[in-house]
Parts: structure tokens; sequence; C-alpha cells
């Protein structure tokens, strides 16, 4: 029996537990919130769900109770406030710092063997965080943005080629920022051959643009960050997980020497099964895929800092 506690029942947290029932990747979620009965609102109305949507996980919500959530198999951390219009992922960092510290502490306390994936914005940075204040081997702790920077590099590209989606392959390394992500074109495909014998060098770097301010497109449409992809993405992230799929999906991992870094958290391929994090794979960037990872994370070990200024 696979358990989940997804930790923040915003539109984020409610979609990521509502594609973790309706696909029965876990077959408990425990959706927590610390706004009284908003939990347990959104829980109830996706189990009312149930019957006409065919599944069986069953969903609980609770109220800031986190021994609701004991043995946990996984715990999804997506609590925080979102992005408005104009700002950035790393605007966020004075507010969500103390709330993720407070949340990564609580969960621990029932569910100490749990792997956890980070959502919350700076996502890289507050990724960094878990691992600073948690203790917890580094295969245990893992990031979401690149899993959802790649899907929106897959949808521009599907448009650029005008292909079904379900045929391309892209993904995005580097920082989970508009100014930070690499959506590497040189490695994307459609059905397996090189997205360069379809498109302009243009077009990829149209695709590209498109990609690295994709949030910020939506926030901008939206009025507050999007939730249906990331949401999604995070699910995506926890069935490799649980379902020890062995698939190699963009994450934020803790780097000990890979990619020439050290003691940061950024988006790199990584290999996904029962523990986590199972394998960093090194690509081998050319040289300018080498500048701007390196300027990627030179941006993110910066965002680290103001992290450690804020928890002084």
């Amino acid at each position: 029996m696979s358990k989940v506690s997804v930790i923040g029942a915003g539109n984020v947290g409610a979609t990521c537990a509502n594609v973790l029932a309706f696909r029965e990747i876990a077959d408990e979620v425990v959706l927590l919130d610390i706004k009284e009965g908003v939990s347990e609102g959104k829980a109830m109305d996706m189990m009312q769900a149930a019957v006409t949507a065919g599944f069986a996980s069953r969903i609980k919500g609770v109220t800031n109770n986190y021994e609701a959530t004991a043995n946990s198999d996984m715990v999804v951390i997506t609590s925080g406030i979102p992005r408005k219009p104009g700002m950035t992922r790393e605007e966020l960092i004075g507010v969500n710092a103390g709330i993720v510290k407070s949340v990564v502490e609580n969960v621990l306390k029932y569910s100490p063997n749990a792997v956890i994936l980070c959502v919350s914005n700076p996502m890289d940075t507050m990724t960094y965080l878990i691992h600073k204040v948690s203790g917890l081997p580094k295969n245990r702790i893992i990031g979401m943005g690149g899993a959802l920077d790649s899907s929106r590099f897959k949808y521009y590209l599907s448009q650029a080629l005008n292909a079904n989606l379900s045929e391309v392959e892209g993904f995005v390394i580097g920082g989970h920022g508009d100014t930070t992500m690499i959506p590497v074109t040189r490695f994307a495909t459609y059905k397996g051959i090189p997205v360069t014998e379809f498109l302009s060098e243009e077009a990829l770097q149209k695709v590209a643009a498109d990609t690295m301010v994709g949030g910020a497109t939506l926030t901008g449409l939206l009025g507050t960050s999007a939730w249906y992809a990331p949401g999604a993405a995070a699910a995506s992230v926890v069935e490799a997980v649980l379902g020890d799929q062995k698939r190699m999906v963009p994450c934020s991992a803790l780097l000990e020497g890979e990619y020439g870094e050290k003691d940061l958290c950024i988006g790199v391929p990584c290999v996904l099964g029962k523990n986590g994090i199972e394998k960093v794979v090194e690509l081998k960037l050319n040289a300018a895929e080498k500048e701007a990872f390196a300027k990627s994370a030179a941006a993110v070990h910066k965002t680290n800092a103001a992290l450690a200024d804020t928890l002084k």
C-alpha cells in the first residue's frame, strides 16, 4: 500500500493530489493545508468523483494535522505563496523559506523514511534548503522544476513542428527560473529524429525563449501561477519513484562535483526509482551549453546566498 502526502492544498497541491488519485499512482493521498476546511473540502470533492472517474485511491484532507501524514512513502511540498504577474520565483524566497523549513521539520517527525519532492519556489533554493535542514541522504530529496520545464519545452516544440506531442522528446536543464533554465535544443527529437532536421535555428531559438518564460506567460494570463502542468509534473515524478520506473527525468538534484558544481541543487537529468534519485546523468555538453550551465549555476548560488541571509 503506497501513501503520498501533499502539503499545501492550493491549486498546484490539489491538482497533484487529483492526478495521483485519478491515475491511481498512490493508494492513499493525504492533502494538508493550514487553512481550515480547504483540504477537507477539496478531498471530499475529489472522492465524490471516484465513482464516475473510476478510481479506487483514497484521498483524505486535513487541517495542519501532520500526524495524518505518518508513514508516507513520499511527501510533496507545494506550500508557500504563488507568483503574481511581474514577480520572479526568486522574489518568493523570504516568505517561502520559513514555510518550507517548518513543513520539513513536521513531516519528518511522522515520515522519517519518506522521499521528499519540492515544488515550492524558488524551487532550486528550496530544495537546497531541505538538504540543509533535514539531514536526509541526497537521493531522497528531489526538486520538481526540470520535469515541468521539460513538459513546457515539449509543448512548444510540438507547436512549432505541428506534431503529436507524444512523439516529441526534449528536456531542460539548469535553474528553474525565467533566465536560468536551459532548453537543450541539440538533444530534442521528433520520432527519434533530431528536430534540427525540421526546424530552423531561428525557430528553435524561439521555442527555447518561449519555454524559458513559459511560467511567466501563464502568470500574466491567469493573474497567478499555473497549476495544471505543475501539479501533473509533480505527480509524474512521484509515479517514477513509487513505481521504481528507473526513468530519466530532469530534476533539481544536489551536485557533488557533477557538471563541475558542488553544494548546489540545480536541474540535471536524473534516473528516478524506489530510492529517489538513483543516478545523476552527466551529459557531454558542448562549449556553449557548458557556458550557459555555469551562468545558470552562478545565479542559483546567488539565490542560495540570499537564503542564508534570510535564515540568519
